[in-house]
């Protein structure tokens, strides 16, 4: 889980204004199921959600596809901001 943590972590520090704020933790929900909680700065939400959803999908979807090549079935990938 810690290399998608990373993965997680390097994708949204590459879209943010401001990837000092960025912090990405986890948490384990149920057995093999984890929730991943991404917080990034105010002014970079707007930026990471993009027109309609999509950016955030796009982002959360890439998370997802990086947990499972490494057997993790169940994730649910959290965005929010301070």
């Amino acid at each position: 889980m810690e290399e998608v943590k990373e993965y997680a972590a390097y994708l949204i520090k590459g879209l943010v204004k401001n990837p000092d704020i960025v912090t990405v933790q986890e948490f384990e929900s149920d057995e093999n199921s984890y929730i991943l909680e991404i917080i990034v700065d105010g002014e970079d939400m707007g930026a990471l959600i993009g027109k309609g959803g999509y950016m955030a999908k796009a982002v959360k979807n890439l998370i997802v596809a990086a947990a499972y090549k490494k057997g993790i079935s169940k994730i649910k990938v959290n965005i929010d901001s301070i």
